[in-house]
């Protein structure tokens, strides 16, 4: 019955127009805390929730919601173009499916006036409308968190003032997403593999609120203007549930690991192949067939979507497109495969002397497979020339 009414007054709201808040109400930002369950839910979340006792309201407007029948769904994410919404929830029920996966819940309440709480509602009410609610969703730039502070900017302008003085790192987005995903490595390497040279670029205080957990501290160091002095922005700060320690999730086969053991395969079929004076075309086929497929998904990333965060893709180095045409090649056996794959030996052999100067931050648990790339290149060229 409370979910129905908290439904009902809110949809009367967004068809009839303003609605009142009561003296006692409340807004309040949310932290939720990350989950290794997915690679996604790693980073946390964040949100609004107001709560008026008088009216029987306590809602959650999440900037997190996305619809799956959406027209074109699928190809809009795979274009960059993903669009997320505004939804508005019972928070009882929000807040029970985060506690249930252990993700902790923290509250800080805004120091706000009762003008200010109603200007801030009427915001939340007015972007939550179907017309008004969808926005073109951005890794960094424009997701659930920095949703947060934008909309306490955009409702009280200068009024607002985060300080970033207490940040003392200079991380990038890379770095700071790499926080986050130390307990799921394939997670980390298939982010670092998709994601190109932007997210090298250095976060300022402000853009570190693309993390929820810095929202939280972001508005704890918040002020806003009241009475002609800046107040803190949060009037105090409610522990809902806090998370218990879990077991590491990362597992035993860590890609280093696994990379690290294709590579000795790598070694012994290339030793073997050496002295026969023989390639092994399968492997070959099967290796460089990966390579050049997941080339042309980075390359395509970057000149063909909207994921400006995929762009100027170091790892192009190494999974290079034109392996595709060397391996389909394979069946007439040209000449130029030996200098091709003499080339590929070269361009391996600089991007591993270069690894750690290079502008963008690769992998490390790549350095086995561009090793094993380099043997192979090496196996090519050298059998390819012996038999000629």
């Amino acid at each position: 019955m409370k979910k129905l009414t908290i439904l009902l007054m809110l949809i009367a709201s967004h068809c009839l127009g303003q609605f009142k808040l009561s003296e006692r109400a409340e807004i309040s930002v949310l932290t939720l805390g990350p989950w290794q369950g997915q690679t996604f839910t790693a980073f946390g979340h964040s949100a609004f929730r107001v709560k008026d006792p008088v009216h029987d309201i306590d809602a959650a407007y999440n900037y997190g919601v996305f619809d799956f029948d959406q027209p074109n769904f699928y190809i809009n994410f795979a274009r960059g173009n993903n669009m997320y919404m505004l939804g508005v929830m019972s928070y009882p029920h929000f807040e029970f499916s985060y506690i249930s996966e252990n993700r902790y819940v923290h509250e800080q309440v805004l120091n706000l006036s009762p003008h200010q709480k109603q200007r801030l509602f009427d915001f939340l009410q007015w972007n939550a409308r179907p017309e008004n609610r969808e926005y073109l969703y951005d890794y960094f730039y424009d997701n659930c968190a920095t949703k947060i502070p934008e909309v306490m900017l955009k409702v009280f302008g200068d009024s607002v003032v985060f300080d970033g003085s207490y940040i003392k790192t200079n991380y990038s987005f890379r770095e700071l997403t790499d926080l986050y995903l130390q307990e799921q490595p394939w997670g980390d390497l298939g982010i670092d593999i998709g994601l190109g040279l932007p997210t090298d670029k250095k976060a300022t205080p402000y853009e570190y609120m693309f993390l929820p957990d810095y929202v939280e501290s972001g508005f704890a160091h918040a002020t806003i203007l009241s009475k002609d002095e800046h107040e803190p922005l949060v009037r105090k700060t409610n522990i809902i549930y806090e998370s218990h320690p879990e077991k590491n999730a990362a597992g035993f086969f860590h890609p280093l690991l696994v990379f690290s053991l294709f590579l000795g395969l790598t070694v012994f079929i290339s030793y073997r192949d050496l002295k026969q004076k023989k390639i092994s075309m399968y492997f070959d086929g099967v290796l460089f067939g990966i390579l050049g497929m997941l080339g042309v998904c980075l390359f395509l990333l970057w000149t063909a979507t909207s994921h400006h965060a995929a762009a100027k893709n170091f790892n192009l180095l190494w999974a290079v497109p034109s392996h595709l045409i060397a391996i389909i090649a394979f069946v007439r056996q040209p000449k130029w495969l030996a200098g091709y794959f003499l080339l590929i030996v070269f361009l391996t052999a600089l991007l591993l002397v270069a690894w750690t100067f290079i502008p963008q931050k690769l992998n490390h648990s790549l350095i086995p497979l561009v090793i094993a790339v380099g043997i192979r290149s090496y196996t090519q060229y050298h059998v390819r020339k012996q038999v000629v």
